[in-house]
């Protein structure tokens, strides 16, 4: 089959201990965002790391149909179905995290228990995804046209980093050097403005984790909510900004692992 014909994004597995535990990275990032991470992982669990539409080593299918979340969501479970796993753990970063709350909501059977980081697009309240709806089309216009160049203006490109290790950035950029424009935008078009779970989050019925950025500061207003409104949520607050599991990977994996452990 070829690349743009499959119905999953590229994953893949590592060695580990214990159950399936799916990586879900943000957008301009790709599997390099886990890589100081996947020793200590490994210890608990069996990660499997996956690539977004259009980033690393997946493909920029044409089909606006396969960026929708709930498509996503499904190729999630696909990947579940091909390790043989009837249940396992999900772990989400950024726009990662909108998807793999929006699975464990979706199918809570199938869900273990789950983590995530910082991410505004999962918590986000309908005025930003208002304003997302409207901005979006354009901004992936951009992106459409401008290439590489369009991509490492986004401030989430890894180029603007500032509290990363150099060695945690050179293979980010590495990572970004696969990106492809137009699956990025077509991620800004078709999955961004869809992407919020607010209005689910009351809806959980797994144990989950926050390793909260506290550095981040327009992320705590929806930190405050998740505490306030999610059922099952213990949130541990870590010294770092958006990109929690790079910028402080030790506090992270002391975190997940005594969480998974306790599972």
């Amino acid at each position: 089959m070829s690349a743009e014909n499959r119905s999953v994004p590229f994953y893949e597995v590592h060695a580990g201990e214990g159950p399936f535990l799916l990586l879900v990275h943000g957008i301009l990032t790709g599997r390099s965002l886990w890589r100081a991470n996947l020793a200590a992982l490994s210890r608990v669990a069996r990660p499997v790391v996956v690539e977004l539409w259009g980033h690393g080593r997946s493909p920029a299918p044409e089909d606006p149909e396969r960026y929708r979340p709930e498509a996503l969501v499904r190729a999630f479970d696909e990947i579940r179905r091909e390790l043989g796993a009837d249940r396992w753990i999900l772990c989400g970063q950024s726009l990662g995290a909108a998807l793999t709350l929006r699975y464990a909501f979706d199918a809570p059977e199938r869900v273990l228990a789950q983590i995530f980081t910082n991410s505004t697009s999962a918590l986000a309240d309908a005025d930003w995804a208002a304003s997302t709806r409207a901005h979006a089309p354009g901004l992936a216009d951009v992106l459409e046209k401008g290439g590489r160049v369009a991509l490492e203006r986004l401030p989430m490109h890894p180029i603007h980093a500032k509290r990363m290790a150099a060695e945690a950035r050179a293979a980010l950029l590495e990572d970004t050097s696969l990106l492809d424009a137009r699956g990025v935008a077509r991620l800004m078009r078709y999955t961004i403005p869809e992407s919020s779970v607010r209005r689910r989050i009351a809806e959980n019925r797994v144990p989950t984790l926050l390793v909260c950025g506290e550095r981040e500061q327009r992320f705590e207003p929806h930190r405050r909510f998740a505490e306030q409104t999610m059922p099952h949520l213990e949130v541990v607050p870590v010294d770092a900004g958006h990109a929690v599991n790079v910028e402080a990977a030790e506090a992270f994996d002391a975190a997940v692992t005594r969480f998974v452990a306790g599972t």
